[in-house]
C-alpha cells in the first residue's frame, strides 16, 4: 500500500460515524502540502468518500495592506495572514454551513480572489493545508481544537531550499533574485515552522 493510500485509509477510519473531519496539512513552504492535499483528495473521491481541499494561502493580506504597515518584504510570515478571517471559516466549516465561500491565492498575480472556491455541506472529510496550521504561537494556536486530524510535512532545510529557489525562477525571476528572495524570507519562515509547531498526529 502506497503512502498516500495508507493516510487515507486513516482518515476513512477517522471520518466513520462523523458527519464532517477537519484534517490539517501543515509544514513549512515548499515542504509539498498542496500536491499532498490533491493526492489525498483524489484517493479519497476514488474511495468513495466526499472530500474537498482548502488552502489557508486565501487568507493573505493584500500588497497594499503590507505595504501600509511595513510588512511587504515579510508577506507570507505568520504576521501577514488574516488569522480571525480563516479561524471564522474553519468554524463554518465545522458548522457544515451549506456553501461556504472560500478565498483562493492567486500565485501568479499574487492576490486572493474572494469566493474562489465553495465546500459544500456534502463534503464529508475537508483536507486544510497551510504553514501555520501547527505553529505553536498566538494567536495560531486557536485553531487547535478545530483541527481533527493533523499532518506534517518535515523536509530537511537544503531541500526546502532547493524547491522554494526553483518556485521563483518558474515565476519569472533570475536566479540571483530567486535565491535572494527564498533565503530573506521563505527560509525563515520555514525554519519557524519547523521550530514552533504542536505535535502532529501523522508526520511525513
Amino acid at each position: 500500500m502506497s503512502e498516500i493510500a495508507h493516510i487515507a485509509a486513516q482518515l476513512f477510519r477517522r471520518a466513520a460515524g462523523r458527519q464532517r473531519l477537519i484534517v490539517a496539512i501543515a509544514g513549512p513552504p515548499g515542504s509539498g502540502k498542496s500536491t499532498l492535499a490533491e493526492a489525498l483528495h483524489d484517493a479519497l473521491v476514488a474511495g468513495g468518500q466526499s472530500a474537498a481541499v482548502v488552502a489557508m494561502d486565501g487568507f493573505h493580506f493584500d500588497d497594499s495592506v503590507l505595504r501600509a504597515r511595513g510588512q511587504h518584504d515579510r508577506k507570507g510570515a505568520p504576521e501577514t495572514f488574516d488569522v480571525a478571517g480563516f479561524e471564522h471559516l474553519l468554524g463554518r466549516l465545522r458548522a457544515r454551513e451549506a456553501d461556504v465561500a472560500v478565498p483562493v491565492f492567486d500565485r501568479s498575480i499574487e492576490i486572493a480572489r474572494a469566493g474562489g472556491a465553495i465546500v459544500g455541506a456534502e463534503a464529508r472529510i475537508v483536507l486544510v493545508e497551510g504553514n501555520y496550521l501547527l505553529l505553536d504561537e498566538e494567536p495560531w494556536r486557536r485553531l487547535g481544537p478545530m483541527i481533527d486530524v493533523s499532518i506534517f510535512l518535515d523536509v530537511p532545510r537544503d531541500e526546502l531550499e532547493r524547491r522554494l529557489i526553483r518556485r521563483w525562477l518558474e515565476l519569472g525571476h533570475s536566479p540571483d533574485e530567486a535565491r535572494a528572495k527564498a533565503l530573506s524570507n521563505d527560509i525563515p519562515n520555514a525554519q519557524r515552522v519547523l521550530e514552533k509547531r504542536r505535535p502532529a498526529d501523522i508526520v511525513i
